[in-house]
C-alpha cells in the first residue's frame, strides 16, 4: 500500500510541474513612460517590463498618434525582461498608443498596450513640417510594419502551438507513467495473498505425528 500512495504521489507531482509552465503567460508589470502619464519632454525611447524572460524574434511595439500616424523608429529589441523601441520626436499636446506583440517563455503570444500624452509645452517635440513628414512615412513604414507582423504572428502562433503540444506530451507521459506504477504497485501488494501460506498448506502436525505412530506400535 504504501508504494502504490508513492508512485501515486509522484505522478501527481510530475504532472504538476509538466503543467504548471504551460500557464506561465508573461505579464507586463511597468513601463517608461508609465501608463497613462503626461510628458514634459518627447521620449527617445519606450520600454516595457515583463514579470519573464520574453523570447527573441517575435517582440513588436509600435507608437501610434491619434490620427494614425506612427512614430516608431526601428524595430523592438529585447534584453531579458524588457522590451524597448526607439520614438522620433513627437508632436506636443498629443496622446500616443503604445501598442506590442510579444511571445511570452512559454510559448504564447502576448499583446496590450499603455498610452502616454505630452503636454502642449512639452520641449524636444517635432515641427510641423516635421510632424507631417513623420506621419506620411509613419504611414508608409505602418504598411511594412503590418505586413512584417503577419509573417511574425504567423510564426509566433506557430511557435505557441509547438509550446501546447509539448505540455500536453508530458501530461500524457505523466498519466501513462501513473498508470504504469498502480498496475505495477497492485500486482505486487496481491501477490502475498495469492501465495498460499504455510499454515494453509498444511502443517506436520496435521498430518500425523510420530508420537501417534509410535503408540500404535505399542500396541
Amino acid at each position: 500500500m504504501r508504494r502504490l500512495l508513492t508512485v501515486l504521489l509522484l505522478a501527481c507531482a510530475t504532472v504538476g510541474l509538466a503543467h504548471t509552465p504551460a500557464q506561465a503567460h508573461n505579464v507586463l508589470i511597468g513601463s517608461d513612460p508609465k501608463d497613462g502619464a503626461t510628458l514634459t519632454a518627447s521620449p527617445e525611447r519606450v520600454t516595457l517590463v515583463f514579470d519573464q524572460l520574453v523570447r527573441q524574434g517575435y517582440a513588436q511595439v509600435g507608437v501610434t498618434g491619434a490620427d494614425g500616424s506612427a512614430w516608431a523608429d526601428g524595430a523592438a529589441e529585447v534584453a531579458a525582461e524588457r522590451v524597448s523601441v526607439k520614438v522620433k520626436p513627437l508632436p506636443a499636446g498629443g496622446t500616443y498608443v503604445v501598442g506590442y506583440r510579444i511571445l511570452s517563455a512559454d510559448g504564447h503570444p502576448v499583446t496590450g498596450k499603455i498610452t502616454f500624452s505630452l503636454a502642449p509645452d512639452a520641449s524636444g517635440v517635432s515641427t510641423d513640417t516635421t510632424s507631417a513628414a513623420a506621419g506620411d512615412s509613419g504611414a508608409a513604414n505602418s504598411g511594412a510594419v503590418s505586413s512584417g507582423a503577419v509573417s511574425s504572428g504567423a510564426a509566433a502562433e506557430a511557435a505557441a502551438n509547438g509550446g501546447a503540444g509539448m505540455a500536453v506530451v508530458w501530461i500524457v507521459g505523466a498519466l501513462l507513467l501513473l498508470a504504469a506504477g498502480t498496475a505495477v504497485a497492485l500486482r505486487r501488494s496481491s501477490s502475498p495473498a495469492a501465495e498460499g501460506s504455510p499454515v494453509a498448506e498444511g502443517s506436520p502436525a496435521v498430518e500425523g505425528s510420530p508420537v501417534v505412530e509410535g503408540e500404535r506400535t505399542g500396541v
